[in-house]
């Protein structure tokens, strides 16, 4: 029966695969430019959306810093992605340091370094700061985040200043790289909380006391949780500036980490399927809502209601009744399996299968 059912799964599996790169393929060739972007920033959230739950959801720290480590990859690929010859005509008011002016990296390699140097960021921040617990931690790393924006505005000869930088090659605009990046970041997430690791972070997020008094190095794993979270932001920060074409501090306020919980408290603390599934749902909710921005006029008379900002209502009016019913979130900490799946279309059969009759027909 376990064989079945494993080999069942994998073959689920390998169709699954099969669909979501048709779709990937259909999507990226036959959808509107528009609908590409949404698709992508989709990609993109449920990637920082993981990195993040890994740090709250799963090793049960309250960090805010989500924004700060995505800025560091953003600007790590803007850099050193952008054309050698275009370098001057955007460092205008101050040339672009000697030390990396003539650097130039393929896109795959600055994501990368994007995500080294957010990593060594958060190891560095993590070290003196995981010390600390709940509140205290939100706010060293709501500071951290707020440093790392300040620092972008002054660092002109690097960053730019508050202009930003533009003309970024826009790699992430193709789907086969946001989707891709996301599909493998997602597996990595899996296969790091199935493993020992994994198993640890879970003991310190239930009570960091008793899983210190069972052997477990507190320190090293939440600095672990801290510098993965840390990496998987900054590529998807990398790979946010490649959709956008374009980057400056003012995109990176720590407003924008209060997206990134939203979208794990929505679908589950500690659930990575629900991750997935919330972003979708927040990124597309929010695009689909912003008709309610725009004035609208009946008859002749415009309606006071539609205006900027109202969106927001309408959507956080939505997100709390959802919230009412589901107090953990969409998923809680479980995650959608094929097990659970076909348990559940079992379960609806069998309601709507008529129920059998007792004794014998009459003639």
């Amino acid at each position: 029966m376990m064989k079945d059912t494993k080999k069942r799964n994998i073959i689920c599996t390998a169709i699954l695969a099969v669909i979501i790169l048709a779709l990937i393929y259909f999507a990226n060739n036959y959808l509107d430019a528009y609908v590409v972007r949404i698709l992508n920033l989709c990609a993109i959230y449920t990637i920082i959306g993981l990195s993040m739950n890994l740090i709250n959801g799963f090793t049960g720290l309250f960090s805010l810093g989500q924004a700060g480590f995505m800025a560091i990859g953003a600007y790590t690929v803007a850099i050193f992605t952008l054309p050698l010859d275009m370098r001057s005509t955007i460092f205008y008011m101050e040339p672009m340091n000697p030390a990396i002016a003539g650097i130039h990296l393929p896109f795959v390699p600055a994501l990368l370094l994007g995500g080294v140097i957010a990593g060594a960021a958060a190891f560095l921040i993590g070290a003196p700061v995981l010390r600390l617990r709940g509140d205290y931690l939100a706010i060293a790393t709501l500071g951290f985040s707020e440093i790392i924006r300040i620092l972008l505005t002054n660092l002109q000869s690097v960053t730019n200043g508050p202009l930003g930088i533009n003309k970024i090659p826009d790699n992430a605009n193709n789907m086969w790289w946001s989707f891709g990046v996301a599909i493998m970041i997602l597996i990595l997430t899996a296969l790091l909380i199935n493993s020992s690791y994994g198993r640890a972070f879970k003991a310190i997020r239930e009570d960091d006391i008793a899983a210190e008094a069972m052997g477990i190095n507190l320190f090293k794993h939440k600095v672990m949780s801290f510098v993965v979270g840390g990496f998987f932001a900054g590529v998807g920060g990398g790979l946010y500036a490649s959709l956008l074409g374009t980057v400056d501090p003012k995109q990176f306020y720590f407003t924008l980490t209060y997206n990134f919980l939203l979208i794990i408290v929505l679908g589950g603390m500690g659930s990575i399927s629900g991750t997935v599934i919330a972003s979708f749902i927040v990124t597309c909710g929010l695009e689909l809502l912003r008709t309610f921005d725009e004035p609208l006029t009946v008859a002749g008379y415009e309606v006071s209601l539609f205006r900027p900002g109202f969106s927001m209502v309408i959507f956080s009016l939505l997100l709390m009744i959802i919230v009412l019913f589901y107090s953990k979130g969409l998923m809680g900490r479980t995650e959608l399996t094929w097990d659970r799946i076909f348990h559940f279309f079992e379960k609806h059969r069998s309601k709507k299968s008529p129920k059998s009759t007792e004794g014998g027909s009459t003639k």
